[in-house]
Order: structure tokens, then sequence, then C-alpha cells
């Protein structure tokens, strides 16, 4: 047995790796770093999503860190993963363990630790826990897990119920501009996808006075057979009830609400780079905000031309949130995010947040009085148009070695006819060009697969980068 803790927790399939029993052992390990870094008596938030039997996990959870002697702050229904990070602070906690997969397909479930700090843990944390989960699988005879049942737990005083959803939504108001989206009236379509954060986004169109409908607003393990992923493959549904409704846009959120799609009043799908270019344009422009923004290697340079034209920096991190969380904590940075589809602003918590960007998305069109799209072209006019895309390519695992030896020498000095004027080695091999284009390839760590990362001034020396580097990678 393996339990790797990858960008975002250990994720595997249920009954195969993730049970009870690992459960157990992982849970034992997060209550032995807590203990050992002295704040185990501020006790312990246990947040889980809407999967098959994360409700069961969370409470097993509860009776490994409970016979630990940890309090556990134990909600009493589904928590979005940021809403459990915001408990955290709440309070005043030693951290959170959260169940779920979040985005994965329906047999996965997945466990991760937010520390103190209340964003996601970075590697010195989560190579303690994963070499402490080693010592207790290699140890003689069955790992040694202190547990005790709940119900005596509950005697003793270490289970403390909690409801966060009304503190988190005070704290939501303090960020996005609710008078804005009432003044502006718009209607609205939700898509929590089944998901933890059902009647989050709802109650923020309550808040606001909105119109609002919801589609796929119960809980469903199987996810309608699909993936709670919020994606334009995925999003059919959301975006024919927004075409179909007259509504000006389209919210939704992945499984645990951390990731979120946006859908325009035409059915354009509004990928997370486009979000991160309008989100980081309104903040400076209309919200008069100042501040620089990180991004991960993988994300659009949009924000860095938008960034110099203001006279703010720009910090790249490597892929994975936990990067760009340290940034909002540690820096100035006014907002943070990735192409994947997380992001986080600053005053708000150092977490990837779904609710928060589609509010903020609300916000940005109510305040626009116009279609995302016809924003997104006047910034392409006033900065200049970029074009964004990603490539999963699959290769055998025999020659994957191959391709990395010659990944990493890979150093070329032009790319479809334009120079190469930087290489980026923080996470893959990174090449941008003299007129801002780029290409990002970077490895999988647990499949075959390569992902490029292109982003050029037009589809066709998008499509030129893309073929001469698979060429020269024998992709």
């Amino acid at each position: 047995m393996t339990i790797k803790f990858g960008t975002d927790g250990w994720r595997a399939i249920m009954a195969e790796e993730f049970t009870f029993g690992n459960v157990e052992i992982v849970v034992q390990a997060i209550a032995d770093y807590v203990r050992g870094a002295g704040i185990a008596d501020r006790g312990v938030v246990i947040g889980y999503d809407n999967r098959f039997l994360s409700d069961k996990f969370a409470l097993r959870g509860a009776e490994v860190l409970t016979g630990n002697g940890i309090p556990v702050l134990l909600p009493t229904s589904a928590l979005p993963t940021p809403v459990t990070a915001f408990a955290i602070t709440h309070h005043q906690a030693a951290g959170a363990i959260m169940l779920t997969a979040s985005h994965n397909p329906p047999e996965y479930n997945g466990i991760k630790f937010i520390p103190e700090y209340a964003g996601p843990a970075l590697p010195d944390i989560t190579d303690r826990i994963e070499g402490r989960v080693r010592e207790l699988v290699s140890s003689e005879g069955p790992a040694e897990i202190k547990r005790i049942r709940l119900d005596a737990a509950r005697a003793q005083g270490l289970v403390r119920e909690i409801a966060p959803m009304a503190p988190y939504m005070d704290q939501l108001a303090t960020i996005v501009d609710l008078p804005a989206l009432q003044a502006a009236g718009l209607k609205i379509v939700i898509d929590p996808m089944w998901g933890a954060g059902i009647g989050y986004l709802e109650a923020v169109m309550e808040r606001s006075g909105l119109a609002y409908e919801v589609i796929h607003n119960h809980r469903d393990p199987l996810f309608g057979g699909s993936l709670p992923e919020p994606s334009a493959a995925v999003l059919t549904e959301l975006r024919r009830k927004v075409v179909e409704s007259g509504a000006h846009l389209g919210l939704a959120l992945d499984g645990d609400a951390d990731r979120f799609g946006v859908i325009d009043a035409d059915g354009a799908f509004i990928s997370a780079n486009q979000v991160l270019v309008l989100l980081y344009h309104h903040l400076l422009t209309h919200r008069n905000l100042t501040g620089p923004v990180a991004r991960t290697v993988a994300t659009t340079h949009m924000l860095d031309r938008i960034a110099a034209r203001h006279g703010f920096t720009v910090e790249e991190t490597p892929v994975g949130f936990k990067y760009i969380g340290e940034s909002l904590r540690e820096g100035e940075t006014l907002l943070g995010g990735e192409e994947s589809g997380g992001l986080s602003v600053r005053g708000h918590m150092p977490e990837k947040d779904g609710v928060l960007a589609c509010a903020l998305m609300a916000e940005v069109r109510a305040v626009a009085g116009r279609p995302l799209t016809e924003v997104l072209a006047e910034i392409d006019r006033e900065y200049g148009r970029l074009v964004s895309q990603r490539l999963d390519l699959h290769t055998l695992p025999e020659i994957k070695a191959e391709i990395l030896t010659r990944l990493n020498e890979y150093a070329p000095t032009h790319l479809a006819g334009v120079e190469v004027i930087k290489r980026v080695t923080i996470d893959g091999v990174k090449l941008q060009l003299a007129d801002g284009a780029y290409a990002l390839v970077r490895a999988s760590g647990t499949e075959p697969l390569f992902r490029l990362y292109g982003e050029a001034n037009s589809e066709t020396q998008l499509r030129e980068i893309q073929e001469q580097v698979k060429r020269d990678l024998r992709l």
C-alpha cells in the first residue's frame, strides 16, 4: 500500500486503497503531527463532501482524533472545502481534515489536511505526515491506532458540533459587492453538481435579492453518472438552461465547491484563465484595489500584461494551489489563481474557493452591465489577444523515461519561428518567446502522460508551437 499526498491530498479508489483501515492510519498520522506541533488542544475541524461514505469516513476520523485526546469540531452536514478552511480560522482550530475527492470520478474518495493557517498544506507538512504513515504501516503487527467510540468521545466532551455556513456567508459579504448585485437585477442559473456546495450560491443570491434557478441541488454520490467537474464538456445542461431561460449567467461548483465553472448569457464557457483575467482587471479598475498577482507556471500571461500596465509584479509558482496560498498568506498579493479552476483573494482564506469565485463573477457581470465575453473582447483590444490551450498527451509507460530525458535537455532557440528568451524549470520545462507566447511541458506524476500548455497570439501560432514541441520531444 502506498499513501502519497499529491497536489491536493491523498485520493484513491474506495474499497481498493481508500478503506476505513487506511483512513484510520492517515488520521493517526495527522493526529501525531498536530500533537507534535503542540496545538492539539485547539481541536481539529472535520469536513466532508457528498460522496459515497464520506460522512462515515469523517466519523471514523473523529474517533481516531478523539482517541488521541484531540477535540473534534464536527459539522452537522456536508461542507465545502473552503468553508471547512474558514471554520479553522473562525474557531481558531489547529487545522482541519477534509474528506473529499473533489472533481474526481464517483468511485474515488480522498483525505487532506488543512493546517491552522486555513490553506493547503505545504510539502514540508505533508512529507512529515507521509513519513509517519510509513512508520505506522511498516511497524511489526497492526498499525498502532488510538481510537474510541464516538459516543464515548461525546461523553468526554471531545466532540463539538458546528454550523459554519452563516458566519462564512458573513465573511463573503465583506468581500463581494452584494449591493452591486442587487442593483443589477441579474438572473442566475446555479449548478452545484450534486456536491457539498448546495445552498451556498443560493444564499448569495437571496442576500442580493436576485432571481435564480438551481439544477442538480440534491445529494447524488454518482453525480448524475458524470463527473462533478465544472468543465465545458460537463456543463451541458447548465449551458442549455442559461440560454433557454434568458439568464445573465450560469455558475457551477465542483464536488467540494473549491473550483468553479462560469457560463455566459449566450452559452459560452468562460475558462478559468479568463475568469482570473476578468477578476484581476475588475479589482484594479473598478474596485480601485492595488496589489500584485500570483499565478502558477501554467496560467495565462494576460495577468502579467495587466499587472505590468498598473505597475505591479507577478509571482510565478509551481502547479498546486498550496503555492498560491503561500503567496496570499505572506505577501501583498491581491489575487492568486491557477488555470485548473482555483482562486482566492486578499482578505479571504488562502484556500481556493469556488463559491467566492462565482459570487465575484456575478459582481463583475453586474458592474460591467454587459456579457462577460464582451468585457473579455475589450480587454483583448486593450492588452493584445492571447489564446490558451492544454493538451494531454498519452504515451507508453516504457518510453516515459526516454521522453523525460529529452524534456530535461530541451532548449530550442526558436519555437514557431520566434526566439525563445527564457527557459523556466520550476515545474516542468517552460519556454517563453519574445512575442509573449509560451509553451510548457509537465509530466504526470502518476500516469504515462505529459501535459502541454500553450499560449500564443493567435490560433495559428498556437498550433505551430504545439506541433513543433510534439515533434521535437516525439510525443
